[in-house]
């Protein structure tokens, strides 16, 4: 089965949210892909009804859509293995577990749920592990016909054999070895007649020809099961390649509990589909440098599972911040309109108009300060709106018993100014402190606070120049009202 062009898949069940481990995967199996020009497939693992969220499965390509991440065969783009929902493979499922029935792989099990929780309640009072005791493996032909004949409830169980060693080889971890006697005659098709996860996933792999299996660490202790149904079947087993836990700061296993855990979530705060990429293709790889900024091009040129680590990796908010403040100053300017026009729209400054050219003024003084497009309107609001107080510790610090005086010498001069400059502002500052013989931080830190609002931003002239004349001056009678 393996080639020289690998086929991966990415097999979320459709309840709910796209979990960031989820993208991980997805990730390492599109980069992988992309690297050694394989293809790279969306299915579908709908066959736990009981936990489906309707939209879930929409949800989940809109989000891989907004990362980026595309996939050559899916079930919105059809192709030669398809379908790729396996709720629309019951037939291909049934048609399995039968061959394995036939071959004594498997067995039907008519047991009742209260004899499963008797027999589980038995075993945990012993303090042994919970396991079916195939109590149905040696009916005769007759008793099942009958059973089935008379409507009776039933799953259809692998036969494990024990006292085996299974043994694979993962790509990340080694050769790693169960023992049979801990592997439990695994439901495969369940009395609703839908497949269970296991039975589903290795027939569908199988079929659809994927070369390597890149998938969570939590499915480690599932994959003895599909060893097994892989040599029941008589087939190759693919390439297995279980990647590290997802760690919060405290090592523990990345919850809800801890912070958000949903790609929509991060999406939502703004956050780049390029940073965000970037970032979980560091948890748990590494190019073997120190590089930590990547586009995707080059991560599908770096990319390799021997370079996956083994140990957990630790989900550092602060670096996924650093990471969107990068990729959001390498954005062209244009790019960045775009952005803040958009978000500009879902902010309270929605309806009002702004220009191009002011916009892009904006941009100009606010990129470097910023780590999220939104902060361009949110730290910079008195690009937006006149300041409605002042900050109370630069009035502490900055306002004295002449800075009205001051403001008013320079709202004067400013005022015999047809269309400043930044050069008029400045040099008009200038003249005001020489007026004043004080120094020029006596004029600007007054100034400041009555056109922001705030002791910090970008240079004052540049926001004399962008906001105008006319909002400098009335600014300027505002706060001298207010303050005096």
């Amino acid at each position: 089965m393996i080639n020289d062009i690998p086929r991966v898949r990415f097999a979320p069940s459709p309840t709910g949210y796209l979990h960031v481990g989820g993208l991980r995967t997805a990730l390492y199996n599109y980069l992988f892909a992309r690297n050694r020009k394989g293809k790279f497939i969306l299915r579908i693992e709908d066959t736990d009804r009981n936990r489906y969220v309707p939209g879930a499965v929409e949800n989940l390509i809109s989000t891989l859509s907004w990362a980026a991440i595309d996939y050559d065969e899916g079930p919105d783009k059809g192709g030669e293995y398809g379908p790729y929902l396996q709720s629309e493979r019951l037939d291909i499922y049934k048609e399995h577990a039968d061959i394995l029935v036939k071959n004594k792989k498997a067995y039907y099990c008519f047991c009742s749920s209260e004899r499963l929780t008797s027999l589980r309640e038995v075993q945990q009072k012993q303090n042994i592990q919970s396991m079916y005791d195939k109590h149905c493996l040696d009916l005769s032909e007759e008793e099942i016909k009958h059973n089935l004949s008379e409507g009776l409830p039933y799953v259809i169980r692998l036969n494990v054999e024990h006292g085996k060693k299974i043994k694979f080889n993962d790509h990340i971890r080694g050769e790693v070895e169960f023992s049979s006697d801990v592997v439990d005659d695994q439901v495969l098709i369940k009395t609703d007649k839908y497949p269970t996860y296991h039975l589903a996933n290795v027939v569908d792999d199988h079929l659809m020809k994927i070369t390597h299996v890149i998938r969570g660490e939590e499915w480690l202790s599932s994959t003895p099961k599909h060893v097994i149904l892989y040599k029941a079947f008589g087939w190759e087993t693919p390439v297995f390649a279980h990647l590290p836990l997802l760690l919060n700061a405290d090592r523990s296993k990345l919850s809800k509990r801890q912070g958000d855990v949903a790609v929509e979530d991060y999406k939502n705060k703004g956050y780049l589909k390029e940073a965000l990429v970037n970032f979980v293709a560091l948890l748990g790889w590494t190019a073997g440098d120190d590089k930590e900024y990547y586009d995707i091009d080059e991560l599908i040129s770096s990319f390799s599972l021997d370079r996956v680590n083994k140990s957990g990796a630790v989900f550092n908010i602060e670096k996924l911040n650093w990471l969107n403040e990068e990729h959001l100053r390498k954005k062209t300017d244009a790019e960045l309109l775009q952005m803040l026009r958009s978000e500009l729209k879902d902010s309270r400054y929605s309806g009002q108009e702004y220009t191009d050219e002011y916009l892009l003024k904006v941009i100009g003084v606010m990129k470097e300060r910023v780590s999220f497009i939104k902060e361009i309107f949110e730290k910079g609001f008195y690009f937006f709106e006149e300041p409605a107080s002042y900050e109370e510790a630069g009035v502490k610090k900055r306002w004295n018993i002449q800075s009205a005086e001051i403001l008013k010498q320079y709202a004067e001069k400013i005022e015999q100014v047809g269309s400043p400059t930044k050069e008029d502002y400045e040099n008009t500052l200038k003249d005001t402190a020489t007026h004043f013989n004080t120094g020029n931080g006596n004029v600007i830190h007054p100034l400041r606070l009555a056109v922001s609002g705030v002791g910090g931003g970008p240079g004052i002239f540049d926001i004399l120049y962008i906001i105008g004349k006319e909002k400098t001056l009335s600014r300027i009678e505002t706060i001298i009202k207010k303050l005096t």
